[in-house]
């Protein structure tokens, strides 16, 4: 293992565990709220299409493809990638005409991308 490919590891697993942890603290949030009240959001309109639990769910999965990444980098990047891609997919299909929050996509994908790029290069070692 040479050094670049050790430090993008470590950035990768950092920054991993920030968002794990923050989509843990979210959960968490309404997992608490869910045993309180009997619903995950009292905020939440009655009868609502189930096709619009496609965003959050995407987003957790390719959270779920980081923490995947720790044991198997290239396929957990994948995973990533791929949900978050999914994610974009069904966020221009349902909401079109608003903007994409900028911070989630450079935020999200990025320790796929780099967990990808360790995984390749220690396949070529």
């Amino acid at each position: 293992m040479n050094k670049t490919e050790f430090r993008l590891r470590w950035i990768a697993r950092i920054w991993s565990i920030v968002i794990i942890v923050f989509a843990l603290i979210m959960l968490t949030g309404y997992a608490v709220n869910w045993v309180q009240t009997g619903t995950a959001d009292p905020h939440t309109m009655k009868d609502y299409p189930p096709i619009e639990n496609l965003i959050p769910l995407t987003l957790i999965l390719s959270v779920l493809g980081l923490g995947l990444a720790w044991r198997w980098e290239g396929l957990g990047g994948v995973i990533n990638i791929g949900f978050f891609l999914a994610n974009v997919a069904v966020h221009f299909w349902m909401i079109s005409p608003r903007p994409y929050p900028y911070i989630i996509a450079i935020a999200l994908p990025t320790p796929g991308i780099l967990f990808l790029v360790c995984w390749w290069i220690s396949r070529k070692a």
